[in-house]
């Protein structure tokens, strides 16, 4: 009985691998690879040069051959039947051909990818794919923004990301101070997001120092960043190169390319002067501005801007990350004359020093009161509870789940769309959007197939 078992499964895999061969060769008959008329353009060329050579010699070769042809054809009708010999000759043909594309194609794949891992054909269908997905500028900083990027790239590489300058705090706040560049940290941490080797490339920007004066507390992807500026003339220019050499997918781009500070006027009348200071602050925060005011936009974000087709704001936090991108008075006026689908991003939880008691609306009037156009046409919050222990650590911290008041937000004139973003395995330690689920939701509601609930 175990021969008989054993003889069975291996019958079995041999059917599953001939199968699996099949479907591969077939695959490359997908559209959208352009492979068929290539193939179809090669044979004709093939025919045309051997026609080309014949004519060459005055066509001697050709008469020869098709008598040759001919006579071998007349032998081979004459002791098999034609309705047995010519079916057999045709599928002979095409198994040498298509056994020698796969010969070819394999021979490719080992090239271009040695470990195996992945078929050539599934890797040039997943280029493909991405490469006709939408173009989305995805607007923000901090860890908020990365956290979209990771998800968002599964399904375009055509993203934009758009990223505050006003850090000034740990690593980028002594740079800046220091060497007179821009904060490098959230560009950082977008370019390892959009990385196709994003778990190494990550570890290693963000690999800390932990000796040397100099270089105690900087990271690795800061100095890298602030050595390309310095090399190319200006951050644009060093992120750009940067993407190049890191083989990202989408662009990243700082809002402007001024040396912006962020001012936040407090309730109780204090000025409170320093991204990293303003949630120390430990207040309710009436106005927000920077400084020198009205800075100017980064040209190609504008541009970006202009041409997108999905317009995602955030997450992050909404004083320090978001806001600071729409006091750049030209990224606000081109997000609200563009008639793509628009969508903000609300925080699962409110933030110590920034949005304390905070609900959904009150982030939506926050953004409202510094750019009086509507810059958004609905806004995503998550659905289901943290757990009861994460809700006591965090009500430790004064944080409380962000409440969504569906009355007001539609008065204001936004859809809610309410859905489970949170990341459930890692929220044993903390709450964080889960960046496969917040893009998938993300472009659902974009195609439309996501149906909106007020």
């Amino acid at each position: 009985m175990g021969n008989v078992s054993s003889v069975k499964k291996k019958k079995i895999d041999k059917i599953n691998r001939n199968n699996y061969r099949v479907n591969r060769w077939f695959k490359w008959l997908s559209p959208g690879l352009f492979v068929k008329r290539w193939l179809l353009l090669s044979a004709s060329g093939f025919c045309l040069a051997v026609l080309g050579g014949a004519i060459w010699v005055k066509l001697t070769p050709i008469y020869r051959l098709l008598g040759l042809v001919s006579r071998s054809l007349e032998f081979l009708t004459t002791v098999v039947p034609h309705y047995i010999s010519g079916p057999f000759v045709l599928i002979f043909g095409a198994f040498l051909v298509l056994w020698g594309q796969s010969r070819t194609v394999g021979s490719i794949t080992n090239a271009i990818n040695p470990n195996g891992d992945e078929e050539l054909v599934d890797m040039l269908l997943a280029r493909r794919r991405l490469n006709r997905g939408p173009k989305i500028v995805a607007i923000g900083g901090g860890t908020g923004l990365s956290t979209l990027l990771r998800g968002l790239k599964q399904y375009s590489n055509n993203i934009t990301a758009i990223v505050t300058v006003a850090d000034d705090g740990g690593s980028s706040g002594r740079l800046r101070r220091e060497i007179g560049v821009l904060p490098p940290g959230d560009i950082r941490n977008c370019l390892a997001a959009l990385a196709d080797e994003e778990k190494l490339l990550t570890e290693l920007f963000q690999y800390r120092f932990e000796a040397g004066a100099g270089l105690s507390g900087h990271s690795f992807g800061n100095l890298f960043l602030t050595a390309m500026s310095e090399i190319t003339g200006d951050l644009e220019q060093a992120v750009t190169a940067s993407s190049q050499v890191l083989a990202i997918r989408g662009t990243v781009l700082p809002a402007t390319l001024s040396d912006v500070s962020l001012w936040a006027e407090m309730e109780d009348g204090r000025l409170v002067e320093g991204e990293s200071n303003i949630p120390l602050a430990k207040g309710k925060i009436r106005n927000i501005g920077c400084l020198p005011a009205n800075p100017p936009a980064l040209p190609a974000a504008i541009a970006a801007i202009e041409e997108a087709d999905y317009i995602i704001i955030g997450p992050g936090s909404l004083y320090t990350s978001i806001i600071p991108n729409f006091l750049v008075p030209e990224i606000a006026a081109a997000i609200s004359q563009v008639k793509v689908p628009r969508i903000y991003v609300c925080n699962i939880m409110t933030q110590p020093g920034e949005t304390e008691e905070y609900s959904v609306a009150d982030h939506i009037q926050a953004i409202d009161r510094i750019c009086p156009q509507k810059l958004f046409d609905a806004v995503l919050v998550h659905r289901k509870a943290p757990s009861p222990e994460l809700l006591q650590r965090y009500a430790e911290e004064n944080s409380h789940p962000v409440y969504i008041d569906r009355e007001t937000i539609t008065k204001l004139g936004r859809r809610v769309v309410i859905a489970n973003i949170m990341d459930e395995k890692g929220s044993i330690n903390s709450i964080r959007h889960d960046s496969s689920q917040l893009a998938r939701v993300l472009l659902r509601w974009y195609s439309g197939k996501w149906q909106p609930k007020f």
